[in-house]
Parts: C-alpha cells; structure tokens; sequence
C-alpha cells in the first residue's frame, strides 16, 4: 500500500498542473546537475592525466645527489636502488645550465646529459620527437636535442649549429675568458609544458665534455608507481642516514598538479549548487503536494495511518522524484564523458572552428577520463541532499492534524 501511494503521489496524474511543471521542472534540474557533474569532472581528470603523461614522461620519478666529494659511492648507492622491488630503473646523469646562443637570440635552459641507455628507459623523448633522431646523439660530437619552446625562441631547426656559453672560465696569459663551444642540433622534442621552453638534452660523454665532470652529478630513479615515490625517498634516507639529498617528482612539479586538484574541487562544489537548486526545487513540490492533499492525509490518518507511515511515503515520494533525476543525470553524465572527444570534434567540423588550438593549448583534442568513484560520489551527494530536502515537507505532512482539515472541507 505504502509503495502504490508513493507511485501515485510522484507519478500519478492528478496534480495542479503548476504542481507537476515544479516536480518535472526539479527532476530535470537533478539531471543536470548531476551530469554536468560528472562529466566536469571527466573532463578535469582527463586533463590530469593528460599533464602526467606529458610532464612525468620525462621527469624522473627520484634524484638522488649528494654534494661534491660526498662520503657515498655511486656505484654502491646505485647497486643498492637497483635491488628495490619497487624501483623500475635507475639512470646516471650530469647537468648544469647552459646560456645557448644563436645569431642575436640566446636563452638559458638545462641541460641533462644520459647514456644511450638512459635515454631509452628513463625518458619516454622518443615518442615526443617533432624533428630529428636520438641515434644522432651517439654519433654527432656535441649534439644536442632541444625543446620546441628553446628552438622557436632562437629560432634554430634540425642541423643548425649553435652555440653554448658554458658555466665555467678560462684563464690565459690574455685575461678570463668565458668558456664556449658550438652544438649541433639533432633533434626537437614536445611534450606540451613549461619543459619544452627550459630543458635540453645530449649525451653523457658530451655533458662530461661541456661541463668539465669526471663522474656524475647523481642518480635519476623511475618507479613501477610514481605515487610511491614519498615511501621509497624516505626508506633511502634512512638507508644512508640522510647523506643523500632526494627530490621527488611531487617537490619539482607538485605545485602544477596541486592546482589542477584544487581546480576540480572547485569545479564540483559550484555544480554542487547546481544539484542543491534541483533539490530545493523538490522541496517546493513536496511542499505543495502536501497542501494539495491535505484531504487525503486527513482521510489516511482518521482510517487509522500512523505518522511514522505518513512520514515514510512523503519521503519516499521525495526520493522518488530525485532517484529517477539521480538516475537519468548518471546516464547521461556517463555518456557524455565516454564520448566527449568525439562529440568536441564533430562540433569542430560543424562549425569549422578549433575549440583547442594545440598551439595554445599544447593539446589538440578535449580529454575524458571517467572515474566511477566520481560517478558513485555524485550520486551519493544527490541522494543525501534529496534526502535531506524532502524531510521538512514529510514532517509537515505527518502533523496535520486531520479534525482541522476535515472541518474546512
């Protein structure tokens, strides 16, 4: 009986016709506010992972440094990190900044020298090559690759010959004297950040040549789970009682991905307010379908309904109503986050426009990642606050007092 009720009070057809615009008017509020929840929030963890794929691919998850002359061995640090279950690979490095210089252009970067090895199984750079080849590393005395952000800025491509100032003098019978030499650009690299515009690369033996090293500058260490990388940097300083100075990829690059949370926690309390206003919305329609059957209440309590019954189909009504907009907005938010991509470039194609220009933006297409725990958060933010908006119209529903209302009748 309690069931059938619910049905006919929420789904029934005798209701004022402004009753039942507010009721479908609060159902297609929740709609909306849960979809466009959900799909935001694909939407925000899409360009999350967009940014990690392209920023972590060559950023090493550990380095590991010590200062010159430090008391530990590399090889012995090195053995060591290598025999760690959690550790994919460890890569020596050397690094410094270089001042590059070409016709009247020149710019700062950074300069990270690598094995053919290393190259290979540290650094993803092949896959993000827009010119050239790394094989000319290993073949072209003081090559270099640089960032698109680097080559625009001096304006060099693919065989150009430029040249570096390096970090360090010369003394002659003459004077002091900067120290330079001229590179050989064998390639071009992309990723889409900042580290196009600061980073270069060339090879180990080059990066000992340039900057006068006779070993290495440290370690750089890849995980098998980059969110590990807290645990493993703390369980190697206890290891070597803090000689080591480790850096993780959360300290160089945490700042840009702390935002980017910050930004989708944002994002999902201005929408919650979205779905807060579809649930007022059902408090306004609870609240004159109580009015609108005062009568019948009155007749359920004198044939013997308790209030706690009373109470239970008003909020079962309530939560009818925004169950099945709850219901609709997650189908709707799931299919538009699984096929936002496609549905952004059939819109390009309408309208002949790029919405993402990847020469501004870096990537060319709009990102989606579906997470079901955002899924099953929003929906369970929906219900609650459903929940909690169709409690004062049921308690006004269970205190009517039926001699008063049947009095008027």
């Amino acid at each position: 009986m309690i069931g059938e009720l619910i049905f006919r009070y929420a789904l029934g057809g005798r209701r004022r016709g402004f009753t039942r615009f507010v009721a479908r008017a609060s159902m297609l509020g929740m709609v909306l506010g849960v979809a466009s929840l959900i799909l935001v929030l694909s939407v925000m963890n899409g360009f999350s992972s967009e940014l990690h794929r392209r920023i972590l691919s060559l950023t090493p998850h550990l380095q590991l440094t010590q200062p010159p002359g430090g008391p530990l061995s590399w090889e012995v640090v090195g053995a060591h990190v290598e025999g760690m279950s959690e550790v994919r690979t460890v890569v020596p490095f050397v690094s410094d900044t270089l001042l590059l210089t070409y016709g009247t252009q020149q710019t700062g970067v950074r300069v990270a020298g690598y094995d053919s090895e290393g190259m290979r199984d540290l650094l993803t750079l092949e896959d993000h090559l827009q010119a050239g080849s790394l094989e000319a590393l290993s073949v072209t005395p003081f090559g270099i690759v640089l960032g698109s952000g680097v080559a625009a800025r001096l304006g060099v491509r693919v065989g150009d010959m430029l040249t570096a100032i390096l970090p360090s003098l010369s003394v002659t019978p003459a004077g002091v004297f900067t120290r330079q030499r001229e590179l050989v650009v064998v390639a071009e690299f992309e990723v889409g950040s900042s580290i196009d515009a600061q980073q270069a690369y060339v090879s180990a033996d080059t990066a000992r040549r340039l900057f006068a090293r006779g070993g290495i500058d440290g370690l750089q260490v890849a995980l098998h789970d980059r969110d590990q990388s807290e645990v493993t940097a703390s369980s190697l300083s206890d290891r070597f009682d803090g000689a080591l100075t480790i850096s993780t990829w959360q300290e160089s690059q945490g700042t840009l991905f702390a935002a980017i949370r910050m930004e989708k926690i944002t994002v999902a309390i201005l929408l919650l307010a979205v779905i807060a206003v579809a649930a007022f919305n059902i408090v306004s329609t609870l609240t004159m379908a109580v009015t609108e059957k005062a009568a019948d209440i009155a007749v359920l309590r004198v044939m013997g309904m308790s209030r706690p019954t009373l109470l239970s189909i008003f909020l079962g009504y309530g939560l009818l109503l925004g169950g099945i907009g709850i219901a609709a907005g997650a189908g709707v938010g799931v299919l538009l986050a699984t096929n936002i991509s496609e549905i952004a470039l059939a819109l390009e194609q309408l309208s002949g426009s790029r919405l993402f220009d990847p020469s501004i933006y870096y990537i060319g297409r709009l990102p989606s990642e579906l997470q079901w725990l955002d899924v099953i958060f929003t929906i369970l933010v929906a219900l609650l606050l459903t929940l909690a908006a169709t409690v004062y119209p049921a308690l006004r529903a269970a205190s009517i007092r039926p001699i008063e209302v049947l009095q008027d009748v």
